[in-house]
């Protein structure tokens, strides 16, 4: 959201490249050899428009440099300086910091007037960059504040707002709308400017933890009355805001517009920088959305850095406290590293405490080292693949967890149906058996897997006394296979020959539930 303060800044994003790129190059003469000399130059100029000479000889700047030289030791002399080839590169047209004219009233003679008697003066934009420089040049860290005594002033401008608006002072409403959009923005320019030189404090502590403990008492301090004194005012501001509003916001502004001294904008563009500039005091202590007002908005950020004062400060002093930093233990290892007894051991110390290891990701292995001979050079040796992870990051590929197990869930089912009808078989020969009996027929394939299926178990679990044999048995769920011993023994004939159990007699009879079923007359 854009605000008052931010309306230059706005209104810079919608120019075009080559206007951008042209009031870059206004600040061209901060990249010459002599930069130094230009700035002092301008000084002098500007020396010379606060006397309200706008336009300036060579002569004049040269005499405004001798004044600024009894002053300052490092102003350049005008005798050793090209100043009229300085100001022409200042009014350049690449540059035009400066605004070069012809002074014809100078000319005494036609030689005067062939030597081209210049003057010079400042462009609009050309001074807006001189005093940027300035600002840059002249800024000071001690310089950033929080404005808390500026809100009583507000509130009085605000309600004398409302009475002039409902009296119709016109003038009176114009005066009292610039000077609030003056010390807002003001007060807003100054907010920023002391949390970005708090956080370099903050950034810049491990060098000089001394700087941070010595003002660390009065940066709480006014940061807590700030706060305090905020808190205390946004309600009776948001109040006086509303106050304004009921004496009418569009004839307000229609008054501060009209009243507006500005002869080079059109009334329609006055009264809409003016509606620009009202919404932007507004949204200052009226919220219009989940964002909070920007009075809720500098409270938070100001308790956030309150937070983080203390706890860096309880970071120093922790660290002063046990006698270890960062400068004394950089301190320590470059003593140990200038007593260590070699320049072998040096470099392991510091590896060690810097945790510098090899170039990883331009060395591997082969996977076959014998196939390449130790004699081969860098040139001639197969190259070695490296993992996408190695080369990027310096870090082996991992070997990831297990793999899922693959299911194929239509061979399973498949295999199952098989299964289903393989024992469907099996029981129906079984069942088959069970009413014919083995003997005095041939039996079919399915018969004789089933007899020799259970015969086999019958076998495996035979049992000896006395060194005979006396019996085995074999069960499934349909019928049980008992081998009787007996003289004449038995045999069973198949489709593929006749089985001989010579000392057995063969019985097969009904098993577990099948008994009981055939028992009870299920059929």
């Amino acid at each position: 959201m854009l605000q008052r303060d931010d309306s230059g800044i706005a209104e810079s994003f919608d120019l075009d490249s080559l206007t951008v790129g042209d009031r870059l190059r206004l600040f061209n003469f901060t990249q010459r050899d002599n930069h130094v000399a230009y700035l002092w130059v301008l000084r002098a100029m500007n020396v010379l428009r606060a006397v309200h000479q706008v336009q300036v000889h060579t002569d004049d700047v040269a005499k405004a440099l001798s004044e600024l030289a009894a002053a300052h030791d490092e102003v350049p002399s005008a005798t050793d300086l090209n100043l009229r080839a300085m100001l022409d590169n200042l009014a350049a047209e690449d540059e035009q910091v400066l605004y070069k004219v012809e002074d014809a009233t100078r000319c005494g003679n036609l030689a005067a007037y062939r030597n081209r008697q210049s003057v010079y003066q400042f462009t609009e934009i050309g001074y807006r960059v001189y005093c940027a420089v300035e600002e840059v040049i002249g800024s000071r860290v001690q310089d950033a504040n929080l404005s808390r005594l500026v809100f009583a002033d507000i509130l009085a401008d605000f309600k004398a707002l409302a009475t002039a608006n409902r009296q119709g002072d016109q003038d009176e409403v114009y005066r009292k709308l610039t000077r609030l959009d003056s010390v807002l923005e003001d007060m807003t320019q100054r907010a920023a400017r002391f949390y970005l030189t708090l956080n370099d404090v903050v950034r810049t502590t491990d060098i000089s933890p001394e700087t941070f403990l010595r003002y660390k008492h009065a940066l709480l301090a006014h940061m807590s009355e700030f706060t305090a004194e905020l808190e205390r005012y946004a309600p009776r501001l948001a109040e006086a805001v509303h106050e304004v509003e009921d004496t009418g916001v569009e004839t307000l502004l229609e008054r501060a517009a009209a009243a507006d001294e500005r002869p080079m904008m059109r009334p329609a563009v006055r009264l809409e920088d003016w509606r620009r500039r009202w919404m932007g005091l507004r949204q200052w202590f009226l919220a219009d959305g989940a964002g909070g007002s920007r009075a809720d908005q500098l409270q938070g950020a100001t308790r956030t850095a309150i937070s983080g004062v203390i706890a860096l400060l309880r970071q120093v002093t922790e660290s002063r406290r046990g006698g270890v930093s960062r400068t004394t233990q950089l301190r320590h290892l470059a003593a140990w590293a200038a007593a260590a007894p070699d320049e072998q051991a040096a470099n392991a110390l510091v590896a060690a405490a810097f945790d510098l290891r090899s170039v990883r990701h331009l060395s591997g292995a082969h996977d076959d080292d014998d196939q390449i001979s130790p004699r081969s050079t860098w040139w001639e040796a197969p190259g070695v693949e490296i993992s996408i992870s190695l080369f990027k990051h310096g870090k082996r590929p991992a070997q990831g967890g297990p793999q899922p197990v693959r299911k194929s869930r239509g061979a399973h089912a498949r295999l199952r149906e098989a299964q289903l009808a393989e024992r469907a078989a099996e029981r129906s020969a079984a069942e088959t058996l069970l009413e014919h009996g083995p003997h005095d027929r041939v039996l079919n394939q399915a018969e004789t897997r089933a007899v020799l299926k259970l015969l086999t178990r019958a076998l495996e679990a035979r049992t000896v006394v006395a060194g005979r044999l006396r019996s085995g048995t074999g069960s499934s769920d349909v019928l049980t296979l008992r081998l009787v011993p007996s003289e004449r023994g038995s045999r069973v004939r198949t489709e593929t020959g006749t089985l001989h159990l010579p000392g057995f007699a063969l019985e097969i009879k009904p098993h577990g539930a099948m008994r009981r079923r055939l028992g009870s007359g299920a059929p």
